[in-house]
């Protein structure tokens, strides 16, 4: 499918309130499954990625009765699945679920889509290797026997929520303690679950461990996706005079570096009717557009904070009065796609002037973009972050390949942008 955007006739003005988290609605799936009673989940994500973590975890037992936006779960009765659990694009289902069956008694296949099946699955299996589970496959399609398991204590040698989470999923049934530590901390929505839950949990700096333990069934209503309203934001950011509302946002501290980038960069981010939901942070975001962008640099402990956001944001420093830097992100090249290298790529087409890294970017501003047109290879983030580079530039048409992969988690995309007012010329 593609998708046609020219440069922005209307400045965004007005609220939306964006697509539920993906990241907390596959954690609420997998914390209902391992309940030992019924859960019910508000609000859930139903994009590709998610139904692709509903559709294994009834394969196991699992039940879902869906009401309106409301999932009703049934534990998992972990069943052994009788053919390859299929996780489509997700990246978060495959290595979240190895951890999950790691500690049951089951053999299981993982298999995913071509993009999927280029992404390391190695940093998973070693440590559920080392805790006692037999795993084979450096990339899917990964078997996994699972089995009792052992604490462990893991350095993990990259800050990931990925390989942090299916460790601790794993540790939640394992014998003795389980402990994970990383180089900087990374989002931390495993964690709060369990401590919301009663799960014996301590934290020390980096490092987090967990005692063997169940829990009870939930009430949970699934806070907005900042990384989807990212794009909302970035946009107005980039549009001077424009002004939003996005309703509902999670505000994560390990998942808001965008919001202090933003306001690095000069636009004003303020927070609304602040609230939790189980331990998790959200609320109402206005953003608007200042007269002009300054440049940022992103390395280090930010970098975890803000990873999926990179791409828009390189975006969003076209149009910065200097030099923009992102250092310290070679995690970007094993996503979906290799995002450094294809946001060069296309960012360059479009008219700017990018350097790019081994683990990063320098992206030069301000310039003028131009239409262009771009393959999105699959990568939901990328067709996204074209999309405001098209409305964002100066003339010309931008034409999106690959444009159905922005399904995977943000099926409302092009309606929110026009419930902000936003218009384009779509000739």
């Amino acid at each position: 499918m593609e998708l046609r955007f020219g440069p922005a006739l209307s400045p965004p003005r007005g609220e939306i309130t964006p697509p539920a988290d993906k990241s907390l609605t596959h954690r609420a799936l997998i914390f209902g499954a391992l309940a030992n009673s019924t859960s019910e989940i508000h609000n859930p994500l139903t994009g590709e990625d998610c139904r692709a973590t509903r559709r294994i975890l009834e394969m196991v037992g699992m039940r879902v009765e869906e009401s309106g936006d409301v999932w009703r779960v049934q534990p998992a009765t972990w069943t052994t699945p009788t053919e390859p659990v299929d996780c489509g694009n997700s990246g978060t289902t495959m290595r979240l679920l190895m951890g999950v069956f790691a500690s049951r008694p089951m053999s299981v296949e993982f298999v995913g889509d071509a993009s999927l099946s280029r992404r390391p699955m190695g940093r998973i299996g070693l440590p559920l290797k080392m805790m006692g589970a037999k795993v084979e496959g450096e990339k899917a399609p990964v078997r996994l026997t699972g089995g009792t398991l052992r604490g462990i204590d893991y350095l993990s040698p990259v800050a990931s929520a990925q390989i942090k989470s299916a460790i601790l999923l794993a540790g939640v049934r394992a014998e003795g303690e389980t402990s994970v530590d990383e180089p900087e901390q990374s989002r931390d929505h495993t964690e709060r679950l369990m401590e919301a839950l009663g799960v014996p949990l301590t934290r020390c700096r980096n490092q987090i461990s967990v005692q063997r333990a169940e829990w009870g069934g939930f009430e949970f209503r699934v806070p907005g996706d900042i990384s989807s309203a990212a794009f909302a934001l970035c946009l107005v950011a980039g549009s001077p005079g424009a002004q939003a509302v996005l309703r509902g946002v999670s505000v994560n501290p390990t998942r808001s570096g965008l919001l202090d980038v933003l306001a690095h960069m000069g636009a004003s981010v303020t927070r609304e009717n602040e609230r939790a939901e189980l331990g998790e942070p959200l609320a109402d975001l206005v953003v608007s557009g200042p007269p002009g962008l300054k440049p940022f640099v992103i390395e280090g402990e930010l970098v975890p904070r803000l990873i999926d956001e990179i791409p828009v944001l390189s975006v969003l420093a076209t149009q910065a009065h200097g030099t923009s830097v992102v250092r310290g992100a070679a995690e970007l090249r094993v996503k979906e796609s290799d995002r450094i290298a294809q946001m060069a790529k296309g960012l360059r087409a479009m008219g700017a002037s990018v350097d790019e890294f081994p683990d990063g970017m320098a992206i030069h501003g301000p310039v003028a973009l131009r239409g262009a047109t771009i393959d999105a290879h699959g990568d939901h983030r990328l067709a996204m972050s074209f999309a405001i580079a098209g409305l964002l530039s100066a003339t010309g048409d931008t034409t999106i390949r690959g444009a159905d992969s922005i399904a995977t988690s943000y099926p409302g995309f092009v309606d929110d942008l026009r419930t902000l007012g936003v218009t384009w010329s779509e000739a």
